[in-house]
């Protein structure tokens, strides 16, 4: 296996919501000496949502999964204390649909779907209101918007100290930290189940071999318990995927996420 530099440079490329620094990765020289770290979803989920997308999946070849974690359906004081459960939501938001809000990290993001979803599948008008980044949190807390779906590495805590209450998690399990909260699949709604994946990515004509000396150093990093302490304390669970698995993954999603796009309705942006 090659030797690969101690020290990794770990340069953010923000804007057009994380697709500048897709764009970087796509021509970068194809050699191993530079990875793209990101959500499935700018893979499976914008080609759906963009009308204008300067690159494309098949621009990359996946090296590795290395994490996943669920969301949070959570209410803040907005929604009435008895609320307990996302049955009891759905009635609460039935009953007063101008109050019935929720916020997320964007639009077009998975959790923005998720929302919808919800709201189809319960026969209620759910109002999407979009945030940058987990601001959403902020306005949760202080009751301006009833609901939030929201990443759980960001609304832990506050679930954890009873600032917020979460609902269900989306997770196919209930998540280790607060296993009191059910699944949305235990809460009759399945089809809202998805986990947050986040994997390496290279350019499309990286040799091979590399790509698999990566897979291979990720896995092995992967498995020691500094990396996995890391990761607990990120709220994520550690998950090192070969090549094939991770690229099958992709596909799958892929055609799970262009479904719900059009189920949903949303019209493509540029």
């Amino acid at each position: 296996m090659r030797d690969y530099a101690s020290t990794i440079v770990v340069e953010s490329r923000p804007g057009a919501a994380g697709r500048i620094a897709v764009e970087a990765v796509k021509s970068a020289d194809a050699d191993g000496s530079v990875m793209l770290f990101a959500p499935l979803g700018f893979m499976v989920l914008f080609p759906h949502i963009y009308k204008t997308l300067r690159y494309q999946p098949r621009d990359f070849t996946p090296v590795s999964a290395v994490a996943s974690a669920p969301a949070f359906l959570t209410v803040g004081p907005k929604v009435p204390a008895e609320v307990k459960t996302v049955a009891d939501f759905v009635v609460w938001c039935r009953a007063n649909p101008q109050l019935a809000t929720y916020g997320t990290p964007g639009v077009g993001t998975t959790l923005h779907f998720l929302g919808m979803m919800l709201g189809r599948s319960a026969g209620f008008d759910f109002l999407h209101v979009p945030y940058q980044g987990v601001g959403a949190i902020h306005d949760l807390t202080k009751g301006v918007i009833a609901a939030a779906l929201l990443p759980i590495g960001s609304s832990l805590g506050l679930v954890q100290s009873g600032d917020l209450r979460a609902l269900a998690t989306t997770g196919p399990r209930r998540c280790q930290f607060v296993p009191a909260v059910p699944t949305v699949r235990e809460a009759g709604y399945p089809a809202l189940e998805d986990l947050t994946w986040l994997g390496f990515f290279v350019p499309a004509k990286t040799p091979p071999s590399i790509v698999a000396n990566l897979n291979a150093a990720i896995q092995a990093a992967q498995s020691t318990n500094e990396v996995r302490a890391g990761m607990e304390k990120l709220a994520v669970d550690p998950h090192a995927i070969a090549m094939g698995d991770f690229a099958q993954l992709i596909a799958s999603e892929s055609q799970r996420w262009k479904a719900i796009v059009q189920e949903t309705g949303f019209v493509p942006t540029d």
